[in-house]
């Protein structure tokens, strides 16, 4: 199929004929006619035997050297109008998303209230584990990783080179960050990071924590204003048992000190879900709905090959150019 980029150009075939209708006339010695130096040569081009153009001085020469003039403008015009070649739409897979995992590395997370194997093993180690099986999964994205405790530190930005992610994973200790919690700062460098890259649909944010937002600049209520309006979809998860072991020896409920309502609401002011792990096995069926909710195919995209033709009129208007002088030179 062709088509042309810029179609509206064609008006200015209009304008020699707007021109020679709007401006008047010179007036001079010689007559009223606009006086050009080369026209007297363009009077006398014609087509006979033994050369393409030949000199003479009636009319239909006048004539025949208006219309070539005319000829290379048209040709120019028509290259300004950019004709293209455009191929058939082809349905493109986007089998990607962009996922920035967000995750808690403050001390509280050596808390040893996760098991695996019917062995004790601390919160952090539970997430390392949940969160390698996740990347795994998510062969066709890209993933970006956030640590955070006092501050928040961008760890790797997004990237498809998902074994190095798993790497940096793997090598966290708690405390790194520091010993507090900044959720709302790390939300916020996450929205930062994710921002500019491709549509609101084909991005989310993964936060994970086990306390509440209690240091840094931004808090959590500014954090999710700013997540309502980037329209990033925010996926939280908080993590830690209500369980302790040595006050239940005593009878004692302690609380776990999670922010669940700030959570929730940042997970609902994006349209995403909030979801609370206790032990190993529910941490990773958390990772595996995420993984669901966020499928890889979407047959929503379309591509069309283009092949530019400018260059035909272009140089069609270049040879007639030349052929019109060399014509003209030739009648002097």
């Amino acid at each position: 199929m062709n088509q042309l980029a810029y179609p509206y150009a064609l008006l200015l075939l209009l304008l020699p004929f707007l021109w020679r209708w709007l401006v008047p006339a010179a007036k001079g010695l010689h007559g009223d006619a606009l006086r050009v130096p080369f026209i007297g040569d363009l009077e006398k081009i014609s087509i006979q035997s033994g050369s393409l153009w030949r000199l003479s001085n009636n009319s239909a020469g006048w004539s025949r050297g208006i219309w070539l003039l005319y000829l290379v403008w048209f040709l120019l015009v028509m290259a300004a109008a950019r004709p293209q070649w455009i191929g058939e739409p082809i349905r493109l897979k986007n089998e990607s998303r962009d996922i920035m995992l967000v995750m808690d590395i403050s001390n509280s997370m050596l808390e040893q209230d996760f098991s695996l194997n019917g062995r004790r093993i601390n919160r952090l180690l539970a997430v390392k584990r949940a969160a390698s099986e996740f990347l795994k999964k998510r062969t066709q994205d890209r993933v970006g990783l956030i640590l955070f405790g006092t501050r928040a530190y961008l760890q790797a930005p997004l990237t498809f080179d998902k074994q190095s992610v798993n790497e940096i994973l793997w090598s966290m200790e708690a405390g790194m960050a520091g010993n507090s919690t900044s959720i709302g700062d790390a939300a916020g460098l996450a929205l930062k990071t994710i921002k500019d890259s491709r549509d609101p649909q084909n991005k989310i944010i993964i936060l994970l924590t086990d306390g509440e937002n209690n240091d840094g600049s931004l808090t959590l209520a500014q954090a999710i204003k700013l997540a309502q309006e980037e329209k990033v979809k925010t996926y939280t998860i908080g993590v830690g048992s209500d369980r302790n072991f040595f006050a239940s020896m005593l009878g004692l409920q302690l609380g776990s000190g999670l922010d669940e309502r700030g959570l929730k609401e940042l997970a609902a002011a994006t349209k995403g879900q909030y979801f609370r792990a206790e032990d190993s096995a529910g941490l990773q069926k958390i990772y595996d709905t995420i993984d669901q909710l966020e499928p890889t195919s979407r047959d929503d995209r379309f591509i069309q090959e283009t092949h530019e033709l400018y260059y035909i009129p272009l140089l069609a208007a270049i040879a007639a150019a030349m052929a019109l002088a060399w014509a003209a030179g030739r009648a002097r």
